[in-house]
């Protein structure tokens, strides 16, 4: 898991092209989602962190986006009910 603060522009731009980004995070409401999900692009760069894949973020106690994940979601959801 990287933080969005402590990666200069030119870092981030290579883990997005080398593909170890692949998901991002907002730290402080612990959900995860896509890069290009509408609802993460008005996240706070300090609140934002990145993920290599899914299951890093589940281990890190992260919930799948309701927007941009709706199948994750539901799943999530249904588990915890």
């Amino acid at each position: 898991m990287w933080q969005h603060i402590d990666l200069t522009q030119i870092d981030l731009k290579a883990k997005l092209k080398n593909g170890d980004i692949v998901f991002a995070g907002n730290r402080k409401l612990k959900i995860y989602g896509t890069l290009t999900c509408n609802a993460g692009k008005r996240m706070l760069k300090i609140n934002r962190v990145f993920f290599t894949n899914e299951h890093e973020a589940i281990t890190q106690g992260y919930r799948p986006c309701g927007h941009c994940m709706k199948t994750a979601y539901k799943k999530w959801k249904d588990a915890i009910i």
